[in-house]
This record gives C-alpha cells, sequence and structure tokens, in this order.
C-alpha cells in the first residue's frame, strides 16, 4: 500500500499531523508512508521511522502554475492506494485532483466535496482534553476503521549526538547543573501572535521569583532587539537567572536544548509543540485572536496549562468575529493583563518545577 499524507502549513501543524503517520504505520507497518510538506518544517520529522519519503511543497509550487502541475503530475506517478489531506486549502485541493488516488480523504467543506471519497465533518467543539487540533486530524483516520489503539501524542527524535552537543553548549554557557531550566517561548511568529513584550518582562520575573531556576530565551536572530527589550525591562534579579545568549544554530539544536529544559512557559507557537512533544510541561499564553479550544493541547490543569483573554474579559469577545478580532488584536492585547495569571504561573511552577 503506498499513502500520501498532505500537510502545506507551519512547523507546529506539520509535526501534529505527523499523529496521522505514527497510527497509520502502526496499523500498515509494510506500507510506503509519504509526506507532503514545507520543506522549513522537515526538521520536525527527522528519526520519524513512521515516514519513508518527504515530499516538499516549495516556494517556487505556489509562485508557478507550472510548478505546481508538475509537482501533481509527479504525485499521479506515484499511483497512491490512499491519501489524506490534512491541509484542504487551494493548493492541495488541486495536488488532490491530480493524484489520481483510489482512497481520498479530507474535512467536509462546501463545494469541494467531491475531490474526496471520504469527507469528514470538520469538529467544532473538543470531546476531550487532546484540543481540537488533535481531534480533527484523528477524526481523519476515522474511515479506515483501524484496528490499532490510537496513539495522539506527537512525537520528536533526539540522537545521542544531539543530545551531547546540547548538553555541551549548557555547559560552555556556565549553566547551572544544581537547578533546573525553563525555556521562554519569548516572541510568536508574528506581531499578532506574540505578548507585549513589557508584559512578557513580567511573566518572566514571576518565574524568576518563585523558583531557583535556570532560565534560556528562544528567539530568532533577527528578534534580538525585542529580547533585548524582555531582558532589560525584567529586575536585575531575574537578569542573574537568564542566559541570554544561549541559543541553538538551528531548528535541530533548539529541539534539543529544549529537551534538556524541564518545562516551558509562553507564546504559543511551534516552540510549545515541539516542547509538548518532548513530554514538557507547558504553559501557553494565546494570543486574543487565537481560538484556545484548538491548541491547548492535552490540557490539564496540571502539566498542560493555558490563559487566554476571553478567560478574564469575556465581554471583550460578544459578538465579534475571528476576523475581527485579529484586527483589534494588539489592542486586546493591552487589556491580557500579566496579573490576571500570576497566581497559575505561581502553580504551574510549584507542581513541575520547584
Amino acid at each position: 500500500m503506498k499513502i500520501l499524507v498532505i500537510q502545506q502549513k507551519m512547523i507546529g501543524d506539520v509535526l501534529v499531523s505527523s499523529i496521522i503517520c505514527n497510527n497509520l504505520r502502526a496499523a500498515y507497518p509494510d506500507a510506503q508512508i509519504d509526506y507532503l510538506v514545507y520543506a522549513s518544517t522537515t526538521p520536525v520529522l527527522e528519526g520519524n521511522t513512521s515516514i519513508d519519503n518527504i515530499i516538499l511543497f516549495e516556494e517556487k509550487h505556489r509562485k508557478s502554475k507550472k510548478e505546481l502541475l508538475k509537482l501533481g503530475f509527479q504525485l499521479r506517478n506515484e499511483k497512491y492506494d490512499l491519501l489524506i489531506d490534512a491541509y484542504s486549502k487551494l493548493e492541495s485541493w488541486i495536488l488532490v485532483f491530480l493524484s489520481n488516488a483510489k482512497r481520498k480523504i479530507s474535512y467536509k467543506k462546501t463545494g469541494r466535496n467531491f475531490l474526496y471519497t471520504d469527507n469528514v465533518p470538520f469538529a467544532p467543539f473538543p470531546k476531550t482534553n487532546l484540543g481540537l487540533a488533535i481531534e480533527r486530524r484523528l477524526s481523519l483516520l476515522e474511515p479506515l476503521d483501524l484496528k490499532i489503539k490510537i496513539d495522539p501524542i506527537p512525537k520528536l527524535f533526539v540522537s545521542e549526538k544531539e543530545n551531547q552537543e546540547a548538553l555541551a553548549l549548557l555547559e560552555k554557557n556556565n549553566v547551572r547543573k544544581d537547578r533546573k531550566t525553563i525555556m521562554i517561548s519569548l516572541l510568536g511568529s508574528e506581531k499578532l501572535k506574540t505578548y507585549p513584550l513589557e508584559f512578557m518582562s513580567k511573566v518572566v520575573d514571576f518565574v524568576a521569583d518563585n523558583a531557583d531556576v535556570n532560565i534560556l530565551f528562544n528567539y530568532f536572530p533577527k528578534q534580538l532587539e525585542d529580547a533585548k527589550t524582555v531582558f532589560n525591562t525584567c529586575k536585575p534579579s531575574t537578569q542573574e537567572k537568564i542566559y541570554f545568549d544561549l541559543l541553538g544554530g538551528d531548528l535541530r539544536s533548539f529541539i534539543a536544548l529544549m529537551n534538556q529544559c524541564d518545562a516551558i512557559i509562553g507564546n504559543d507557537g511551534g516552540a510549545i509543540n515541539m516542547a509538548k512533544a518532548l513530554e514538557k510541561p507547558s504553559f501557553i499564553i494565546f494570543s486574543p485572536w487565537i481560538e484556545k479550544k484548538i491548541w491547548a493541547t492535552f490540557e490539564d490543569g496540571i502539566h498542560h496549562l493555558s490563559v487566554h483573554l476571553k478567560d478574564y474579559r469575556s465581554d471583550l469577545f460578544e459578538q465579534k468575529s475571528e476576523k475581527m478580532l485579529k484586527k483589534e488584536a494588539l489592542s486586546l492585547y493591552q487589556e491580557f493583563k500579566p496579573e490576571f495569571f500570576k497566581d497559575k504561573i505561581e502553580s504551574f511552577i510549584e507542581k513541575n518545577i520547584s
């Protein structure tokens, strides 16, 4: 059997959707399982033996109709028996149509159900603490009636060499071995997903005040100035616990560093999803326009907690669409005071760090 899974999206989405591949491998151990993703997301798939081939969706496929069609016919030549489209947007619809796969599964959406042999309802609300991001992906397996125990947890694989390199980096930066280490997801992928910097410095202060820990900042080199702003606004006693310049050189080295940490706190995004896949406790601060019910995965009130402005100021969300909330995100962020959830951070640290 030849299977193709499609997820043309960002790191967190690709990692979460890899659970489709993992469960397919358990059900069909001898199948060829291919995964179509963006080139920038492949580091989260390294070492995953559930995936035989990674097919890259590149910028040229987005910019050129000729290249997109060429990719579609490449997929057709593979003669897939099963295709699961977890992306389900125009680009993947074209690829699905051209693939000519025998069986095609995706979400039920008006106007394009004819493309698929199986159309799965797009669940509006989560049924468990897995969160909609996980539940929706797993729903794409339901038409197959797999005779296995479904595993809902995404996996990251870190080699011994990578672990040793991360330990060497910690030692080089004189990170104290006698205390635990917390990673701060300092900045989101964009400003609309980034907790205000002056507020984030208070969050870091909360962490430092409540535990004798090492604190690492997760940020990209291009975000250096914003990271400095947070650092400079923190209390001197907090700054003493921060290893500001300790960064991995690439995504794989970040994963290895995260594997040496004891928890992650901060903005929702790829770093949080990677930490969860490494079985690290997480505390997420959601952007006002992001739906918590989707990405608050594995929420149990102990090891995985999250906060959203709507939890405290539901009046600000009445009769507002996602589009309206996104437009107002920056002003709404200003209403999301860190004092609202100070006690939750303290509880999280007490249960997972102290």
